[in-house]
């Protein structure tokens, strides 16, 4: 007894169209389809207008056909499938068919011949275009997917205000373009093809000056695959001028090349709010400068006001007030008390104006230098509110321009008066000194020093201010709690040597 065939693997559903009018051969194909492990899932048609139905209704995996049918044929079959834009494995299986036939139908579009009488093939065949129809469906598949993905790169490139890039290496060892998003004609001024296939390298396109710069980024961009960050000047074929940032990402290419994919920015706009921006500053301290200097010149005549006409006119007063005094008879000793009063209120108003004076007018920062004027308004403050103030100078030689001299004393005036306003100090050490190529004056203070809200209010303790008067020289604050309570100011600034017409004379007298 002969042994059973072995079954064959179960295979995949599969929908079978069959263009053909005996329905015994369609059984007899049938059985092949089993035989081979298939289950297959089938339609019989015998004219044109069956199988459009069976075509728009319903989808099929394969087309099995007759030459001829009555009033119907493979010829007519093959046409309708391209009308209706369809790739389906089509096998022509006829008993009688002519070679001539055969070889019109397979430049019609049919995938294969088999005849009836010879089906070994047909399972081979069937599963090989099976199989190819599955690899033009992927590839097509796949070509969708790309143009999708172009589709959505290019308008995504094209709404990108700046320009998206890909750059490398051309052969002639030149920068060159492989591709530019169509925003680049209006920063360049000529269509992104030219631009690609124009002979003028990028090279061209930079600002003469802007070159080695570029150069040497795209050289450590190159050796490291580091990002390429950079701005610089394009010049037009019209000769105007653009600021751009160039920003890309390197990679080496499967030839070892070095290609660079990024965005390039027009930055013009925001390159001129910059200059613009720094002008205007500029032009504000200069500003500033001036005004302070008039201010300082109108606190020197108010000075001198003050010294020459209202000094000289309560040192009149005394003088009179002492010649009245000897004169009154030794008996009206009330009015020799009164007169003895008004000298005193006389000699407060002659120290007044002596104090007013060198506040206004510091004539000892002029005649002795900073560290003199330093001490001599530590003194006053001291006796006026009874605030003991150290003061150390490490060098009396200390000379720094008047400038930076009026600054420091101005903003020493300031610290003194916001510590007798708001610290509760009873103590303050003062410390003038040098420190490198900058003059560096310290003052601290025994009070209760400063809460870190305070320090966020615009205008807390004067702050603002001296910052001010230290950033218009180039130099700075520092503010820390001093040891073991109260705040220390740290003022700095750079030491510029006095002129000629600045040095303190020792040899001029001090003014009252």
């Amino acid at each position: 007894m002969p042994a059973a065939p072995k079954p064959h693997a179960a295979k995949p559903p599969i929908r079978l169209l069959f263009i053909e009018d005996a329905e015994d051969d369609v059984i007899l194909l049938l059985r092949r389809f089993r035989d081979a492990g298939y289950a297959p899932t089938y339609r019989q048609v015998m004219s044109e207008a069956e199988m459009k139905e069976a075509l728009c209704a319903e989808h099929w995996d394969l087309i099995l056909c007759d030459h001829n049918l009555p009033g119907f044929s493979a010829q007519a079959a093959l046409r309708l499938i391209q009308e209706l834009a369809l790739d389906l494995p089509f096998i022509i299986v006829s008993g009688v068919m002519q070679e001539d036939e055969a070889i019109a139908a397979m430049r019609a579009g049919a995938h294969d011949y088999l005849s009836k009488n010879k089906l070994d093939r047909l399972i081979p065949a069937i599963e090989r275009e099976l199989r190819e129809a599955g690899n033009r469906r992927e590839k097509r598949q796949a070509e969708q997917t790309l143009r999708q993905s172009e589709a959505r790169l290019r308008a995504l490139t094209d709404n990108i205000p700046g320009v998206v890039f890909q750059m490398s290496y051309t052969p002639e060892g030149m920068l060159g373009f492989q591709y530019l998003s169509e925003a680049a004609a209006m920063l360049f001024g000529t269509p992104a093809d030219e631009l690609i296939s124009g002979s003028a390298g990028w090279m061209n396109w930079l600002l003469a000056e802007d070159v080695p710069g570029f150069i040497e980024a795209a050289r450590v961009s190159s050796d490291n695959l580091s990002t390429l960050n950079w701005e610089g000047r394009i010049q037009l074929a019209s000769g105007e001028l653009k600021w751009i940032n160039l920003r890309s990402s390197p990679r080496l290419s499967e030839a070892g090349a070095v290609v660079w994919e990024g965005v390039m920015w027009n930055i013009t706009h925001s390159k001129r709010v910059e200059a613009d921006l720094r002008e205007s500053r500029s032009q504000l301290a200069a500003l500033s400068n001036h005004l302070q200097r008039i201010k300082e010149d109108e606190r020197e005549r108010i000075a001198r006001d003050v010294h020459d006409v209202l000094g000289g006119t309560l040192v009149a007063m005394k003088f009179e007030m002492s010649l009245l005094e000897a004169k009154l008879e030794a008996n009206p000793a009330q009015a020799r008390e009164r007169a003895r009063n008004v000298g005193r209120m006389v000699d407060d108003a002659i120290a007044t104006v002596g104090r007013v004076t060198r506040e206004l007018r510091p004539g000892i920062l002029k005649d002795f230098g900073l560290a003199a004027a330093i001490e001599s308004q530590g003194e006053d403050f001291a006796q006026r509110t009874g605030i003991a103030c150290n003061i150390l100078c490490t060098d009396h030689d200390l000379n720094p321009d008047y400038d930076t001299s009026l600054a420091l004393f101005r903003v020493f005036q300031e610290a003194l008066t916001n510590v007798s306003k708001h610290a509760r100090a009873t103590a303050v050490d003062v410390r003038l000194m040098q420190e490198g190529d900058e003059v560096v004056l310290e003052i601290s203070d025994n009070g209760c020093g400063l809460a870190p809200a305070d320090l966020r209010k615009p205008r807390s303790f004067g702050l603002r201010g001296i910052r001010e008067r230290l950033t218009s020289l180039g130099g700075r604050l520092d503010l820390s709690p001093a040891s073991p309570q109260g705040t220390r100011l740290t003022l700095r600034a750079p030491l510029l040597p006095a002129t000629a017409d600045e040095h303190p004379n020792p040899h001029r007298s001090q003014h009252p």
